[in-house]
């Protein structure tokens, strides 16, 4: 009788394996052959699951994204005020910074080597962002994307520090920023007139 292959499962398996493969060379320098290679599988069934280096590169944002997601609420305390949402947030993105940091790295990679190419790298970026935005916009319960937007764009410049060469010895930095954004979110929230 054949093996029944849960088809979804092990694509999701594949993808999983390929965070540490593109993190290692980067999104322009492996192929897929070095893919299939790492995963100790035929570039055959690879080509089977995905079409190409670009496909599985942005199924794994995706999927990373959407799980990152579904981890932060997993584990997000239901909290009362806006700071204390802002505080669990921020301490959630703390304790991962330096996956942030690979993650946004590759990105930039990706971007660079697809970029002469159409909008659909693009467009598939902007999706991610607008979905992460979003989630953001529920958690905090705001009435816009402003804020968000903004918290978003701060966090993105913590990663980029560590490129910087902040590291987890910076922790009492990277905190000390956290709250003086939260001073100046609540501020912000305050000082606004409520629709």
């Amino acid at each position: 009788m054949p093996k029944v292959v849960d088809r979804e499962q092990y694509r999701k398996e594949l993808l999983n394996g390929c965070i540490e493969l593109f993190a290692q060379k980067g999104y322009g320098s492996i192929t897929m052959r070095q893919i299939a290679e790492g995963l100790k599988v035929s570039t055959g069934t690879l080509y089977h699951y995905f079409d190409s280096k670009e496909a599985i590169f942005m199924q794994l944002v995706q999927e990373l994204c959407e799980q990152d997601i579904s981890r932060f609420f997993a584990q997000a305390p239901e909290v009362e005020t806006l700071e204390a949402r802002l505080q669990v947030v921020m301490a959630f993105v703390l304790k991962s910074l330096q996956f942030y940091q690979q993650q946004m790295l590759l990105w930039v990679d990706f971007f660079q080597q697809t970029r002469t190419g159409g909008d659909e790298e693009l467009q598939f970026l902007r999706q991610i962002w607008d979905g992460t935005r979003d989630a953001t916009v529920d958690y905090l319960q705001l009435p816009n994307t402003e804020l968000a937007d903004f918290l978003m764009i701060f966090i993105d410049g913590l990663i980029i520090q560590c490129v910087y060469n902040r590291g987890i010895e910076d922790m009492d930095w990277f905190h000390h920023q956290s709250q003086l954004m939260i001073q100046m979110v609540c501020s912000h929230e305050q000082l606004s007139p409520q629709s």
